[in-house]
């Protein structure tokens, strides 16, 4: 595992840490080259909530690609509207390390907009 990885990681678990004393569900966002995926875990952390990626069926028409940021906007939309169907309004954000920039904070913007507090 390089170094840039290593940081990542790091940064990922001290924010972990810190949501998991807040005792509210939290909102993971995971990226790749390829992919855009968010789940929402239950306040201890043991099970998944909800869930919404680009790997989704239907989600990606043909020709289209999921590593960009309107594929991400669609991501957080579709996760805010499973949330409030199951009766989850707020959420802490965890972006797993990653900066908030790019992908990243257009899902948390759609997200925002579609009615999930954070």
């Amino acid at each position: 595992m390089n170094e840039k990885s290593k940081n990542r990681l790091r940064r990922a678990r001290r924010t972990r840490a810190k949501i998991v004393r807040l005792g509210v569900h939290r909102l993971t966002v995971y990226r790749t080259a390829q992919h855009t995926y968010a789940q929402i875990f239950t306040p201890d952390g043991t099970s998944v909530v909800a869930s919404a990626s680009t790997l989704s069926k239907d989600f990606l028409q043909p020709g289209q690609h999921g590593g960009n940021v309107d594929a991400a906007k669609r991501v957080g939309a579709a996760i805010a509207q499973a949330a409030i169907a199951k009766g989850i309004t707020s959420v802490a954000f965890d972006r797993a390390g990653f900066i908030f920039h790019g992908r990243i904070k257009a899902l948390a913007e759609s997200a925002r907009e579609a009615g999930l507090q954070f």
